[in-house]
């Protein structure tokens, strides 16, 4: 597998407890995120390098940065239609674009002047954004925050084909880690995660980021 692991417990008590933090494995050039879907999906997203087949470009489709966000929502990987879990390494520049495109879902009265606007620019936006509670490896709520991103229109269609640099099938590792799942975390292993630095000032604003504490 490609991706950077470490034992859950060295990294937990480094990453901020509370706050939006955009948690995430990167690189100079690349950023990866997560999706989960049914085997027809992505068994042919990882072996062909793309997404096709019966893969939908008429729905909007999410992309979670944070892995523990992604187990907590595919439940490790056990949904139905939400069995395969596939590891996309992104172009970092993309997701900056992605960031720097977004709205809210909701109404955000600090972001938006009211109401009519937020509405104008969700029509004109292909990337949806929102802020949820991030989740423990076993579920429980926490008091950070995750990201998740929403794309459809052209934003998909350069994502799906064009944004992605590799695509990874790391089911059995979620299989795998889904049995060490156990009370104290003691075998548990998770991708290597830190806060992601968005650069852009007005984009860090509109995200409502907190301060990463291993910067202060």
């Amino acid at each position: 597998m490609k991706l950077v692991t470490e034992p859950y417990l060295t990294q937990v008590d480094r990453l901020p407890k509370t706050g939006n933090h955009i948690l995430a494995q990167f690189e100079d050039n690349s950023i990866v995120v997560y999706q989960a879907y049914r085997p027809a999906i992505g068994n042919f997203a990882a072996t062909q390098g793309y997404f096709g087949g019966e893969f939908s470009f008429e729905r909007m489709s999410w992309i979670k940065p944070n892995f523990l966000w992604m187990m907590y929502r595919s439940g490790w990987g056990t949904k139905v239609n939400q069995e395969i879990t596939l590891a996309m390494r992104l172009k970092r520049s993309a997701f900056d674009d992605i960031l720097a495109q977004a709205v809210y879902s909701t109404f955000v009265p600090e972001i938006y002047t009211n109401e009519l606007d937020w509405k104008k620019a969700v029509r004109v936006s292909n990337v949806r954004l929102q802020w949820d509670p991030d989740h423990c490896p076993s579920g429980g709520k926490l008091a950070r925050r995750a990201i998740q991103l929403g794309l459809r229109g052209d934003v998909l269609k350069a994502y799906a084909k064009e944004w992605i640099i590799d695509i990874e099938d790391i089911s059995e590792f979620v299989q795998q880690q889904r049995q060490n799942i156990l009370p104290g975390y003691a075998q548990l292993i998770t991708p290597r995660e830190t806060v992601y630095p968005v650069v852009n000032i007005d984009t860090n604003i509109k995200l409502e980021l907190a301060p990463n504490p291993a910067c202060n």
